[in-house]
């Protein structure tokens, strides 16, 4: 047993396929001041010139209550900073390995808009095509008026499942394998949540719905085209489409959720729910590499480009202005400047890349945080958004 700050005494469980399953935890890795696992220091990548004593600061102290990790990579005018925090594994308290690979949530999104676009300038498809000219039997006719672009900036108004909303249930059915087409099915038995175009509302349903597209107008698989068309061809090696495999393939740190007063060991999970939505798995380093080639017009054709940083003119469902665009969001600053960026959350899993319109600032993350689905920002991350905006 080990005692967390604000979590008391919990039990550190891993889960497999026959159910959870406690780990005892050495009396080396109680986390409290003073304790060893408290002590590890962040850790500065040397292949960054930068520095900052407020971004170290930002990562210092981990593990704790809200997080067991962070990685961080900062890009400026002057150079870059890179670093990570806190340990790997609570069971042996090793601590984050370098180029550790993590699960990126939505940030998934990024790269299947990209590969949308991609076709769009290739002229197999336009982004004003109904749905259902490629998919007809995807979607009923009373969604014809569905184009690709609202699959894209989320105005399409396709309901999502109605699944059970807690943790027990979402433990219980990790290893559950959908298909994109019991996802839709599943979906389709509720009503639309509004007319085409008419709103936006974020989810992941325009993007399981892309990535059917994809496969339909290629022939090949949405993990196959986002390596021959990005992966590939930019270098990054350590990004991928995990498909059927529910575990982290190389160096990572595990992610942990915390259930109760427990905390369990979340690494292994099916990411079959959310195909081309939030399935892929990367590095801080790549998706660096991926969002400065993105940004500066490498990956999509310039003309196809501005989706990505257009909004469309409609109210978000919440009754305040859209900021979804094509597989990016846009934040406004008390400056004025807006800049764009996908966050992503899995469970133990909280990341997120953002740039300046011109890909000259650029902030990468991951942190594995212990409540990485919960309602809003995790501590961490704030504090890590803040040291990269202070760095500008």
């Amino acid at each position: 047993m080990s005692s967390l700050p604000g979590f008391g005494r919990v039990v550190v469980m891993e889960i497999n396929k026959v159910g959870i399953v406690a780990v005892s935890v050495a009396s080396a890795l109680v986390l409290g001041v003073g304790s060893p696992a408290a002590a590890v220091r962040p850790r500065v990548s040397t292949i960054c010139s930068l520095e900052s004593a407020g971004m170290g600061q930002a990562i210092a102290g981990l593990p704790d209550d809200a997080a067991t990790s962070a990685q961080v990579r900062v890009t400026t005018a002057a150079g870059c900073w890179e670093g990570a925090s806190g340990v790997a594994d609570l069971r042996t308290n090793a601590p984050v390995p370098a180029h550790a690979r993590f699960r990126i949530g939505s940030v998934t999104k990024v790269f299947t808009a990209a590969v949308v676009l991609q076709l769009a300038a290739e002229n197999r498809l336009s982004l004003d095509d109904s749905v259902r000219r490629h998919l007809p039997g995807v979607l009923p006719a009373s969604y014809s008026g569905v184009t690709v672009r609202q699959l894209l900036n989320h105005t399409s108004g396709l309901p999502s499942p109605a699944l059970p909303d807690d943790i027990a249930w979402a433990l219980a059915h990790r290893y559950d394998v959908w298909t994109p087409e019991r996802i839709v099915r599943t979906a389709l038995r509720n009503p639309r949540e509004f007319g085409p175009g008419d709103e936006q509302h974020y989810t992941n349903m325009g993007y399981i719905v892309a990535g059917m597209l994809i496969e339909k107008i290629t022939g090949h698989s949405y993990g196959g085209e986002v390596r021959r068309r990005i992966t590939g061809p930019l270098g990054l090696r350590d990004t991928y489409v995990p498909g059927l495999d529910p575990a982290i393939r190389g160096p990572h740190a595990h992610g942990y959720q915390v259930v109760g007063s427990t905390l369990v060991d979340v690494t292994k999970w099916s990411q079959t729910l959310t195909p081309a939505a939030g399935d892929m798995i990367s590095t801080v380093a790549d998706l660096d590499v991926f969002t400065e080639a993105l940004f500066t017009g490498r990956v999509v054709p310039a003309s196809l480009l501005e989706e990505m940083f257009t909004l469309p003119a409609v109210k978000d469902v919440s009754g305040g202005p859209a900021t979804h665009s094509a597989g990016l969001e846009a934040t406004t600053l008390p400056t004025g400047e807006v800049l764009w960026a996908k966050s992503g959350a899995r469970y133990g899993y909280s990341s997120a890349i953002g740039a300046s319109r011109d890909g000259g600032f650029r902030l990468i993350y991951s942190v594995t945080s212990t409540d990485a689905k919960g309602e809003g920002q995790t501590v961490t991350a704030e504090r890590i958004i803040y040291a990269a905006l202070g760095m500008r």
